[in-house]
């Protein structure tokens, strides 16, 4: 069984989460610049032999597309042409960020960690790989 993958689409860094090798625990990955992001999968794809990426989808608050909406719609069409085989899912990443935040909070991260947007952005990524990985009834 390969892993999955999960991607925080934003207009300047993705953060990117990965789950284990049974599918059950999503985990923190790293935060890559937009700009460099075709040539990180390209490398991690295959080395970490992922079989889905699940991609946030950006929504404002009543449910409308935001700034990075057709970026993010973009970024998931183009995936499974660049990497055959691998199924692309998307997931409502709404309050993704301030859970995150939280999340630092109550880990007991210090400010001048908690400020850093890269944290947040993989923390999200885990977030939001943990959403899919219960929908499809995965996690404990």
């Amino acid at each position: 069984m390969g892993k999955i993958l999960a991607c925080d689409y934003g207009l300047r860094r993705i953060g990117i989460a990965i789950t284990d090798e049974l599918q059950m625990i999503a985990s923190p990955l790293e935060t890559v610049a937009t700009n460099e992001i075709w040539e990180y999968l390209s490398r991690v794809i295959p080395a970490e032999q992922i079989e889905i990426v699940v991609v946030g989808e950006p929504k404002g608050l009543r449910g409308e597309a935001t700034d990075a909406t057709a970026a993010a719609n973009n970024f998931a069409k183009r995936l499974p042409k660049r990497f055959d085989g691998v199924q692309v899912e998307r997931v409502n990443e709404m309050f993704t960020s301030k859970m995150a935040s939280r999340a630092l909070v109550a880990g007991g991260a210090k400010k001048s960690q908690r400020q850093k947007k890269g944290e947040i952005d993989k923390i999200s990524a885990a977030i939001i790989l943990q959403d899919f990985l219960a929908s499809r009834g995965s996690i404990f």
